[in-house]
């Protein structure tokens, strides 16, 4: 019995003993795994904290970098990133004290705003989603990755997929615009573009997806101000886009500055970690805002000790500038506050990042002076760039076939815009050298040549007002303001504007008017130039508005009087050159809206896929009905619709077919249309494909992009679109947020632009 008894207690003890080897086990032996638990394991606290640090370098310049306070934290081991440090000498420098002056010697990550480009800089991101053309698109980030490493760079803090409905918000420039289907396809361009198949390729960049989450949705608009919003409208409207980044394997994620159910994003676990982390999969990790966490300080949930370990405990591994996790976190370890498995966890997601980059293995990857000098701002790039705008523009409106204009006679370019070469790039253009950008009239002249003569006035200011002309021209992007009078300026274009045959009107936005903390109350282009505007009408000669601006406008008053108008919103370096293209007709336009131009401020938040009301507007003449949703003094329908955008060519949509009209959740169904080229000009089309869900558990939108295909027709050519359609298609977050397909019946449209009305009806069943 005593030998049984013993021999038993020694098999539980081997087991035990095996559970336990196997419990301390790493749970992944591969040789990053390795390496990383290996180098975690000889690091102090203070080095642990120093690698969740990310100061900017705004006190580095070439040549100091060793007496720079930043370098001392650097060698001090205080420091895991820099950002916005320019140039490969000064990166290099600074990347040398950390692999050599500090004790582990670990590199940093330089991350840096590259927006829409870097030194070759590609139109706005709200201009870019107009192409609507992913290649492109995906294209733009892999040349602006290209440039930003050679350049030193490893990490963008790019794209922006924040769903946007607000024109008021000045971040619309930087988004994708309304849409969760199109901004979905647009994210994942992106990152796959930044990132590559290979990070450690010398060429691919970290990507950055922000801001997570709801940023694009403030309360009036109003810069960094309260989201508040339903989880089902999260899920269905606002979230796709970020889910879709995390799929395509973005490396990091932002976290945004306003609060999402009460509690800021910095501090929200149920967003950082239930959202990102267990129901989506996110491997990498989550960097806050500029000082988002010593902001939460004014949000009123703690001081900075206490929202520093709430960032921490919520899923935020990396503070950007704060510099609370350095100097706080070491005592709330102390207090119980947090825990060394959360500082360690978080330092190993900023170290797999910088395994993943091939930093590990050579430091300096990014600090090829070769490439620094061979592969930015390169004319073939350029060249990419140039042809990227022509895309990006939408033609709004040609009456009478003014466009496009022949290279003979003269033309009469006025507007503050016309040369205005430090504006072309747009907000967020940080990396662009602003001297080098093309103006409208340097464009024109170098496009007509001796066919044509170009005369040239300003004719205004950007406004009357002198104070927002210089809070909208900030970061070097002057307008040059003009110390005459409005008469004095006026007279001028008025005398050029007679001599010519044609008016080319130059006017809109200034850069920075559209952007971070560039909200606006009215929509409508500055008094001045309308001012300018009206009076250029009125000498009778055809007038080509080139619109500037950084979000939609409200252009009654020029739909009304102005016979042609060419939205270019912000072009990019190429902006002149491209413009030109496009009004002489080396480009037929073929870009098309991505957010709502709405007629009135009043009917803001105005977007496509609102839903319907128990007592919709019966007429479509916009004609007011009592008693029904509608507004008393305004039309419910916008100035221009999501998707729209005209050509100089005309596309007629014929033979619309689906394969059934009944679908098994198994099944796809083929939905086919034929477009043809019906007018004088070779052209492109986006042929857009919307569905309804017309009974649901819960109300489901009018329409919902669901595809959409861009096709180039020679004049006079036909050809079939197919699309098909899968349960995904038709599936939604309910109620509970489960993700789900409903059996019943739903329409299908196929058309130009999401005013569609030309449709089909199929039926899911079960």
């Amino acid at each position: 019995m005593k030998l049984k008894f013993t021999l038993l207690l020694l098999f539980f003890f081997g087991m035990f003993l095996s559970y336990s080897q196997k419990k301390n086990k790493p749970i992944n032996n591969t040789p990053k795994e390795i390496f990383i638990s290996d180098l975690i394991s000889k690091m102090t606290l203070e080095e642990k904290l120093g690698q969740l640090n990310l100061p900017t370098s705004v006190d580095i310049t070439t040549g100091q970098v060793n007496s720079s306070n930043v370098a001392k934290n650097i060698e001090q081991g205080k420091v895991g990133g820099l950002f916005n440090i320019k140039s490969i000498q000064k990166i290099k420098e600074v990347q040398k004290i950390a692999v050599e002056k500090s004790r582990l010697k670990i590199p940093l990550l330089f991350g840096m705003d590259v927006i829409h480009g870097y030194e070759t800089t590609f139109p706005i991101p709200l201009a870019l989603s107009c192409t609507w053309d992913m290649n492109l698109i995906k294209r733009s980030a892999q040349i602006a990755a290209q440039e930003a490493s050679a350049d030193g760079i490893n990490w963008t803090f790019s794209p922006m997929v924040d769903i946007s409905r607000d024109p008021r918000w000045g971040r619309v420039s930087e988004g994708s615009g309304e849409d969760p289907y199109l901004g979905s396809q647009i994210a994942k361009a992106m990152v796959t573009g930044y990132q590559g198949d290979d990070l450690s390729k010398n060429n691919t960049i970290l990507s950055c997806v922000k801001h997570f989450a709801l940023y694009g949705a403030p309360e009036g608009g109003r810069e960094y101000n309260t989201v508040d919003m339903s989880k089902i409208k999260m899920y269905n409207d606002y979230f796709p886009p970020y889910k879709a980044a995390v799929e395509a394997g973005a490396g990091s994620v932002m976290a945004s500055f306003n609060e999402v159910d009460g509690i800021p994003a910095s501090a929200n676990k149920w967003l950082m970690t239930d959202v990102l982390r267990k129901q989506w999969g996110f491997k990498g990790f989550v960097v806050t805002d500029y000082t988002a966490i010593m902001e939460m300080e004014y949000h009123g949930i703690g001081d900075l000790q206490t929202v520093s370990a709430l960032a921490l405990k919520a899923g935020i591994e990396m503070d950007m500038v704060s510099e609370g996790f350095l100097y706080t976190l070491q005592k709330s370890l102390k207090e119980g506050k947090v825990t060394i498995e959360e500082i360690d966890n978080a330092v190993k997601l900023i170290l797999n990042a910088k395994y993943d980059l091939g930093l590990f293995q050579d430091p300096f990857k990014y600090c090829d002076l070769n490439r620094a000098k061979t592969e930015i701002f390169t004319q073939s790039n350029r060249a990419e760039a140039r042809k990227i705008a022509s895309e990006s523009m939408v033609l709004l409106k040609n009456k009478n076939q003014l466009l496009p204009l022949k290279k003979s006679g003269k033309f009469a370019l006025i507007g503050p815009l016309a040369d205005a070469k430090e504006n072309m790039a747009g907000t967020w253009s940080v990396a662009t050298k602003q001297e080098n950008s093309i103006s409208v009239l340097a464009g024109l002249i170098e496009a007509v040549g001796n066919s044509a003569k170009i005369l040239y006035a300003k004719g205004s200011n950007l406004d009357y007002d002198a104070a927002l002309e210089e809070r909208a021209t900030m970061f070097g992007k002057t307008l040059h303001r003009d110390k005459r009078t409005k008469e004095e300026l006026l007279d001028e274009a008025l005398t050029i504007a007679n001599q010519s045959d044609i008016i080319i009107a130059a006017l809109g936005e200034s850069a920075e008017l559209s952007g971070e903390c560039s909200s606006r109350t009215n929509l409508e282009i500055p008094q001045a130039q309308k001012y300018l505007l009206q009076a250029l009408l009125k000498t009778g000669k055809p007038v080509v508005l080139v619109l500037f601006n950084g979000r939609p406008l409200i252009l009654n008053q020029e739909n009304e009087t102005v016979p042609a108008i060419l939205d270019v919103w912000f072009a990019g370096s190429e902006a002149g050159l491209a413009i030109a293209d496009v009004l002489f007709g080396n480009e037929n336009p073929s870009g098309k809206l991505t957010t709502t131009f709405p007629r009135s401020i009043g009917q803001v938040p105005i977007y496509y896929s609102a839903k319907n009301t128990g007592r919709p507007l019966g007429n479509k003449e916009g004609v007011f009905e009592k008693f029904k949703s509608n507004y008393i003094d305004e039309r419910n329908e916008p100035l221009f619709p999501f998707g729209y955008g005209l050509s100089y060519t005309t596309f007629e949509y014929s033979n619309f077919k689906v394969s059934s009209t009944k679908m098994l959740a198994s099944e796809t169904l083929k939905v086919t249309v034929d477009i043809t080229n019906t007018g004088n000009f070779d052209g492109k089309e986006v042929v857009q494909l919307y569905i309804r869900d017309l009974v649901g558990t819960v109300t489901r939108p009018i329409k919902e992009l669901k595809g959409f295909q861009k096709i180039a027709l020679k004049k006079g050519k036909k050809e079939t679109v197919t699309f098909e359609i899968s349960v995904e298609d038709l599936k939604f977050y309910n109620s509970d947020l489960e993700f789900v397909a409903e059996p019943g019946e739903f329409e299908i449209f196929i058309g130009k632009d999401s005013n569609v009305s030309t449709s089909t009806k199929i039926e899911l069943v079960k």
